[in-house]
């Protein structure tokens, strides 16, 4: 199937976070677990087009011209923190109280919005940048991940930085073993859950 490799625009946003809800549950989709579909996406995606010291990069069908995957991240992942705490969060703390929530995951994500976590030290030593990645089932397994992964590899070098890590659902073994084949490692001195990249 032909796919053209392209930045990611705000106008990709909807995209974004549709993405990220197919794929929210360990790789699989969130659907069902949420009355608030959005939610996945507004932590983990639509940040990635709209907030400073961003990059992302996008798949996109030809056929339909549909963007079916992304790689996402921040170049500085403390700055991206410290301007997500004031101009992102609260507004949608406010729009999504806990107290609206009748299923658990909505609920873990009410929370978070209330208390967005910040990065391990750890990670922000191995490198000030981290991405996210996801791309919907049906275009997995066709080489287009080790293509975005190379793709946000080669802007980060010209962007002068030596690496990057992510951080991953524990609960997928797949997600794991492809970045292994790639070449992230485990960021020492954190949690299992992150790895790293060094170009």
């Amino acid at each position: 199937m032909p796919i053209t490799i392209r930045r990611a625009l705000e106008s990709d946003a909807p995209a974004l976070s549709r993405i990220c809800l197919l794929t929210a549950d360990a790789g699989t989709s969130a659907e069902s677990l949420h009355d608030y579909n959005e939610l996945p996406g507004l932590v983990y995606a639509v940040p990635y087009v709209k907030l400073p010291t961003t990059f992302g990069f996008v798949m996109v069908d030809d056929l339909d011209d549909r963007v079916v995957g992304y790689i996402l991240g921040s170049t500085d992942t403390r700055a991206f923190e410290a301007y997500a705490a004031k101009h992102w969060w609260p507004q949608f703390a406010e729009q999504y109280p806990p107290s609206l929530a009748k299923k658990p995951a909505d609920e873990r994500y009410m929370n978070l919005l209330q208390k967005m976590h910040t990065s391990d030290d750890g990670c922000i030593g191995f490198s000030p940048a981290h991405l996210h990645i996801d791309i919907l089932p049906e275009y997995q397994k066709q080489g287009w991940g080790r293509k975005l992964i190379a793709e946000a590899a080669a802007y980060l070098k010209d962007e002068g930085l030596k690496g990057v890590w992510l951080g991953l659902d524990p609960r997928n073994d797949g997600a794991r073993l492809f970045y292994k084949k790639l070449g992230f490692q485990h960021v020492d001195g954190t949690s299992d859950d992150h790895m790293g990249l060094k170009f």
